[in-house]
């Protein structure tokens, strides 16, 4: 088995050859909650991010997540708005890769929102 280090930098370098360079992703570590919505049923959890780009997301959590779903993700920002607000980056996107409780997401969307009274809830 794989160590979670490596395995996030398997998922991060990509397997195989790529014409095109994977976009850069930078460590960053912050707390992280998100929401896969199915027809039936709705998961929510959290986790922890280990490295964010403008494409890509990687992240830890303790749960199962499949592969090929869609998620929806409220990070905490380690950066304040005018060095008084705190933020969030709300995305949206695909999950790539899930194996040992290391997730790869494909960023289709993003933002930064202020942190209202609910904290990261989405």
């Amino acid at each position: 088995m794989a160590t979670s280090t490596s395995l996030e930098n398997d998922i991060l370098m990509g397997s195989g050859r790529r014409e095109q360079p994977l976009p850069t992703c930078f460590p960053i570590k912050c707390e992280l909650r998100f929401r896969l919505a199915g027809k039936r049923n709705v998961m929510i959890g959290s986790g922890t991010t280990s490295h964010i780009g403008s494409k890509r997301l990687l992240f830890r959590t303790d749960q199962a997540l499949p592969s090929g779903r869609r998620v929806e993700m409220a990070i905490s920002w380690p950066v304040q708005l005018n060095q008084k607000c705190n933020l969030k980056l709300v995305a949206n996107g695909k999950i790539i890769h899930a194996e040992f409780g290391v997730v790869a997401v494909s960023i289709e969307h993003h933002e930064f929102r202020t942190v209202g009274s609910h904290g990261l809830a989405m």
